[in-house]
């Protein structure tokens, strides 16, 4: 249905995730694929949601000169806010295990920010989602992070892999955005920018 709506329109995802790439193709949107590198760095004034959006934004930014009059970019980022601080992806299984470690046992927000870019538009829309986790033993830390790698997650865990079925005890808001894309959004933003 909605890529009926968006006929005319060529839909451009600038994201190397697979979970991103397949909801996109579960939507049956068309779509094409479109990488640029961008170093994610933000300042440390911005909290929240500011950093998420700002990150997405920041991604759209190297396409912007060169956007046909009938595309729409689709960029976007998810972090982790626990503490008072923004938990991205852990680089090493160290920086997993403490990430887990913190989370364990306490309740963080997974937001995902949405930012939309047209030729002559930008709309920037973003979800937060508490998750609960119980206590984790590190024996069960460990074997996560050694079995399923997590290190291409912000927050080190995957709310759809074996930490998610055993750990996450309750969410409250949308279970698609802690995956990293909050998909009523999508679809109710594309809309709004074609009406």
């Amino acid at each position: 249905m909605l890529q009926e709506k968006l006929s005319g329109y060529r839909i451009i995802l600038a994201s190397n995730s697979p979970r991103r790439q397949q909801f996109f193709k579960d939507f049956g949107l068309d779509f094409e694929i479109r990488i640029k590198e961008v170093d994610e760095i933000y300042s440390d004034r911005l909290h929240h949601s500011d950093i998420s959006d700002y990150l997405a934004q920041l991604k759209a930014l190297p396409f912007k000169e060169e956007l046909a009059d009938n595309e729409i970019l689709i960029t976007s980022d998810t972090i982790v806010w626990h503490n008072g601080q923004a938990l991205g992806k852990p680089r090493t299984h160290q920086e997993a295990v403490a990430m887990l470690e913190s989370l364990s046992g306490k309740t963080h927000e997974v937001i995902t920010s949405i930012c939309f870019t047209s030729k002559k538009l930008e709309k920037t829309v973003n979800a937060v989602t508490k998750v609960h986790f119980k206590e984790l033993t590190l024996e069960e830390i460990n074997y996560y992070v050694t079995t399923y790698k997590p290190f291409d997650k912000a927050g080190a865990y995957g709310i759809q892999e074996w930490i998610g079925y055993i750990g996450v005890t309750s969410i409250e808001g949308s279970y698609f955005n802690v995956m990293g894309l909050p998909t009523h959004l999508l679809y109710s933003t594309l809309l709004s920018m074609i009406e």
